[in-house]
């Protein structure tokens, strides 16, 4: 959705997700011990050794899965082995819940409620794990954070350790740890050499929870690994701009160019936040697709800009008869009274909108709209593939203009564009696609035509759909009244922008509002630790694909 600032921390992320069928399942556990073991080898490498024991709930649906995320998805599956109480798990899978992880499959094994159970997973050859440290270029730095859970999902304490295995050849003396953990943790890790003569740092916490996001860090000379396995971020690659863009712009603007530059970058970071409202949860994958969405709600499922939503909803209420356009600019609606009440919630409350006679109640009666649009679309989302269910729609839309185009007489096309518009308007490029379709040749108006063009409906009669006499050819002629078709797709499309700004105004400050509802920024999960080597940053749940395993979950 957006390009993430590279960074030294590395989430390993335990998510227990929903199976298929289980919407109305409990997951309620401990984490009674967690025992991680992390490797940093000499090629520059990760390896990790992940030992969980659970106590499930008695109260609670037997833990059939297990997804384990990873930093990042350099790594192969062929190199992730599990085992659940010493029996081995044979069906590992990429995962579908999170973004850089597998799917471990207890089968049989499956930890039933009121029992305990001991789930080992171990991976290795994970590349892109280490950065130049920021207080000294001569250092790696090794940053890792063991996952933690909502509080909703888990109960108890942890007793919980974590230790580093520094590459081989480091020697005593050259390591740097970071700054402990607070919450009842060591100030300084238990200083070793491991089995095999390497440099070991080892925390541990008796009364650990697994609620809460704990960091732990270390550095080593740079020597000991290649060089090319140590990432370093420069700040304008952080900020997404390239070295051919940075050379344009001093060629130029200059330095004053630059500046400006990278104040629009943080400005534009913001803005597209700002207009991504739909939860991170609603992305959460199941299994399926979710079928009879409107395009309406399959609109929200693709996070389209608002303003094209309640275009949509425009359209729906003018094809229904249920509202006609006044006047274009300013915006005026009449408004059918009384409401239909067969009318689709989300259609009466936009008409309720047009009831208000501010323009600042009317926006907000609008934004509202949208909100319990998206939560109802997350409902309705629990338990499907939303990877699936939007591709699944996006090949509605396609076989819709499919149909328009293949149309072979000009009112066949016309009743189809008809048909399908609402499908049809969910592509990014609907407007130059009308434009495309209705170029030559005339267009038959639609039975709404009067209500969205005010101007057509003071000067020409809409005709009912009959067929005039046959003509000397021996066909039909119609008598539906017409314009041509360049005249019909400029009407559309500058009438659905005309609308959008009339209503919605800024569409980044509209949106705001209804992201900080829906969508809010995460809070930070950080302990408030900061490293002495290396770079710090907020939980990785900024970004949506995890934000909802870093809370916890279901399977």
């Amino acid at each position: 959705m957006y390009k993430r600032l590279l960074t030294p921390l590395f989430l390993l992320i335990l998510l227990f997700a929903i199976p298929t069928g289980a919407l109305a399942q409990t997951y309620y556990f401990s984490v009674d011990q967690e025992i991680i073991h992390v490797f940093w080898q000499e090629d520059g490498t990760l390896a990790i050794d992940y030992v969980f024991v659970f106590t499930n709930s008695a109260s609670a649906d037997p833990i059939d899965y297990v997804d384990v995320g990873f930093p990042n998805n350099s790594y192969s599956l062929s190199n992730v082995t599990a085992d659940v109480d010493g029996h081995p798990i044979l069906d590992i899978e990429y995962s579908p819940y999170v973004e850089n992880g597998v799917a471990l499959g207890l089968g049989s094994n499956a930890i039933q409620p009121g029992q305990t159970g001991r789930v080992h997973v171990t991976v290795w050859g994970i590349s892109g794990v280490l950065y130049t440290d920021s207080d000294d270029s001569n250092y790696a730095s090794a940053v890792f954070s063991p996952t933690w859970y909502d509080t909703e999902f888990v109960y108890g304490s942890t007793d919980m350790q974590v230790t580093y295995h520094l590459p081989p050849g480091v020697k005593p003396e050259e390591p740097r740890w970071h700054r402990s953990p607070s919450g009842g943790w060591p100030p300084e890790p238990a200083a070793s050499l491991d089995s095999d003569g390497r440099v070991a740092y080892s925390w541990r916490n008796p009364n650990a929870n697994a609620h809460t996001q704990y960091k732990f860090g270390a550095s080593f000379p740079i020597n000991y690994v290649p060089q090319s396995a140590v990432y370093a971020p420069g700040f304008l690659e952080q900020l997404g701009i390239s070295e051919d863009t940075l050379f344009s712009l001093l060629c130029c603007g200059g330095i004053a160019g630059l500046i400006g530059l990278i104040t629009w970058a943080g400005t534009a970071g913001a803005r597209k936040r700002k207009m991504q409202y739909l939860p991170p949860k609603i992305r959460i994958e199941g299994h399926g697709i979710k079928r009879g969405l409107t395009a309406v709600e399959a609109a929200i499922l693709m996070e389209q800009p608002p303003d094209k939503v309640l275009t949509m909803i425009l359209f729906a209420v003018l094809k229904k008869e249920a509202a006609s356009i006044v006047s274009r600019d300013p915006l005026k609606l009449e408004v059918t009274q009384p409401i239909d009440e067969k009318l689709r919630p989300y259609e009466r409350e936009f008409m309720e909108a047009f009831l208000e006679t501010k323009e600042r109640e009317r926006q907000t009666r609008l934004q509202d709209l949208l909100i319990t649009l998206i939560k109802g679309v997350g409902a309705k989302m629990k338990g499907f593939s939303h990877k699936e269910t939007v591709a699944y729609y996006k090949d509605i839309m396609r076989k819709a203009w499919q149909q328009i185009e293949e149309a072979d007489t000009p009112e066949v096309r016309s009743e189809r564009y008809d048909e399908h518009m609402g499908w049809t308007m969910l592509d990014k490029d609907f407007d130059r696609r009308t434009h495309d379709v209705f170029r030559t040749g005339p267009v038959f108006v639609p039975m709404w035509w009067h209500r969205y063009d005010p101007g057509w409906s003071r000067g020409q009669r809409v005709a009912p759909k009959t067929m005039a006499p046959s003509t000397g050819s021996g066909r039909a002629a119609p008598s539906l009244p017409h314009l041509p078709g360049g005249e019909f797709a400029a009407s559309m499309v500058t009438g659905m922008q005309g609308f959008a700004s009339g209503v919605v105004g800024n569409i980044t400050s509209f949106t705001d509002r209804i992201t900080n509802k829906t969508n809010p920024v995460p809070k930070s999960s950080s302990s408030g630790w900061k490293s002495s080597g290396g770079s710090s940053c907020a939980c990785a749940c900024a970004c949506a694909g995890c934000a909802c395993a870093c809370a916890g979950g279901g399977r």
